[in-house]
């Protein structure tokens, strides 16, 4: 499998702010607590970590840090998305030279761009750097779908597409793109609580954002299932499903920043329009923290 790499769990990393800067040092403590947890990579800068609102001068520091306390212990996916190629190739461009192993790349967003443009888009990204890509989509944010015919060409036509980050949540197309691309096409799960059932049907691994707050425990899951312990993997997944479903009560990463908050791990602190979450959301996420031992 041409993705295998970036199988398994990889934290899409939130993002620290301290007065309005990025808080490198708490960057770097939360990096080592996923590293010692055993996730097989990171993903800095993606939707998580809050992308929309960094500088660019941010975006590039993220990801060179996250390469640096990495230290080839585990993959980093640079998250080098835009709704402009130019911009994309710039993050890709920065990626590379850092270090980075590859790359996460988000449809372009709000432009809508059709399939054939977003075919071109991802063929210049490949053109400009030698890094593997994933793919990022996710329609819901980006407004536009990648179609599974459309995920089969770049597939078959560029080479270093890998695989996608599947964040439909339509497991007929998750069906579609895994029976069109093929076993060397990985497709790894962009959604918590849909893990599971794209890993029943081919799926290799989660881009996760509940493992910020417990990695160990999405890991062991993983483990399970790569073990084919089946009835353990789905244990531990309704385990964790309650989790998974109240860290998306609200707008990602609102409530994944409170709840880091809530559990010492980092400060809340978000950059408009991201906002703190309403009161409900906050005490939905408390009994569950507790019960993770996080409080």
């Amino acid at each position: 499998m041409k993705g295998l790499m970036f199988a398994g769990v990889i934290t899409a990393l939130a993002t620290p702010f301290h007065n309005g800067d990025l808080d490198e040092d708490t960057l770097r403590r939360h990096i080592r607590f996923q590293i010692r947890a055993g996730v097989q990579g990171l993903v800095p800068c993606g939707t998580t970590g809050e992308s929309p609102t960094l500088t660019y001068e941010e975006h590039k520091r993220v990801i060179s840090i996250a390469v640096e306390e990495a230290r080839g212990q585990v993959k980093v996916l640079a998250g080098a998305g835009s709704n402009s190629t130019r911009e994309a190739i710039e993050f890709a461009e920065h990626a590379a030279r850092a270090g980075a192993d590859g790359l996460l790349a988000v449809t372009p967003y709000y432009n809508k761009p059709t399939q054939e443009g977003i075919f071109q888009h991802y063929q210049a990204l490949a053109r400009a750097v030698d890094l593997p890509i994933m793919l990022y989509n996710i329609p819901g944010r980006c407004g536009v779908n990648i179609t599974p015919d459309t995920m089969a060409r770049l597939a078959r036509e560029i080479p270093a597409i890998v695989g996608v980050k599947e964040a439909t949540g339509d497991l007929n197309q998750v069906i579609r793109t895994l029976e069109l691309c093929g076993p060397d096409f990985l497709v790894t799960s962009g959604d918590d609580g849909l893990c599971l059932p794209i890993w029943s049907v081919g799926g290799g691994g989660v881009i996760s954002v509940a493992s910020n707050l417990i990695p160990g425990p999405v890991v062991t899951m993983w483990r399970a299932w790569e073990a084919g312990q089946a009835a353990e993997t789905r244990a531990l997944f309704f385990k964790m499903l309650p989790l998974f479903k109240a860290l998306f009560l609200e707008t990602n990463p609102m409530p994944l920043k409170a709840a880091l908050n809530l559990a010492g791990l980092m400060g809340g602190e978000m950059r408009l329009p991201m906002c703190q979450p309403q009161a409900a959301t906050l005490e939905a996420l408390k009994p569950l923290l507790k019960d993770w031992g996080l409080l």
